[in-house]
């Protein structure tokens, strides 16, 4: 056996233990491109890489991109029932001093103005579609202690998160939509 099928026969073996040991079917549908019989619940667990944040102004129809045109982040749902979402804009500064406790208060705001990040329980409404994420920790703080809605939209490789109603942002109310792609195992 070549090292190549070796190497490919050994991660094939470990998903499929990994997904035993998670109570899932091993290689999600989404990996493995086929329709599934499985909830949107064991169909979210993993982790999925940012691809787009956009918002829309609900008066103007203006679109924005908060965080550019090549985002960077991770969100997380664990089989456990947690979840975390972290969004960053790309090339974010550096401060200056190294520490982050000695930064300059405009290198705070940048850094504010080009993160979002928050975790805690989430819930799944499997007849609605929708993912209800509750903020335990959440860097903007009147966020702590929400639970907000998300509609689900899931296509091969891709999940679509927009909250139900619109949230104010940048002093108008927008509509967001997130998209993720499936991360690649890191095995």
């Amino acid at each position: 056996m070549r090292n190549t099928n070796r190497r490919s026969v050994l991660i094939h073996t470990s998903l499929l233990a990994a997904g035993a040991a998670l109570g899932t079917t091993g290689v999600t549908p989404a990996l493995a491109g086929v329709a599934s019989s499985r909830s949107l619940r064991e169909t979210l667990i993993g982790a999925w890489r940012l691809v787009s944040s956009v918002e829309t102004d609900i008066k103007t129809g203006a679109v924005d991109r908060p965080l550019g045109d090549k985002p960077e982040g991770l969100i997380l749902y664990t089989p456990d029932g947690y979840m975390s979402a972290q969004l960053s804009a790309a090339d974010r500064p550096n401060f200056a001093s190294g520490d982050m406790y000695k930064g300059k208060p405009e290198e705070y705001v940048a850094a504010g103005l080009s993160y979002l990040a928050y975790s805690g329980p989430y819930y799944v409404d499997e007849a609605s579609r929708i993912v209800e994420h509750e903020m335990s920790v959440s860097l903007f703080p009147n966020w702590k202690g929400q639970r907000q809605a998300r509609i689900v939209k899931l296509d091969e490789k891709e999940l679509h998160l927009s909250p139900n109603r619109p949230l104010m942002f940048n002093g108008s109310p927008k509509m967001a939509t997130i998209t993720w792609r499936r991360a690649n195992p890191n095995v």
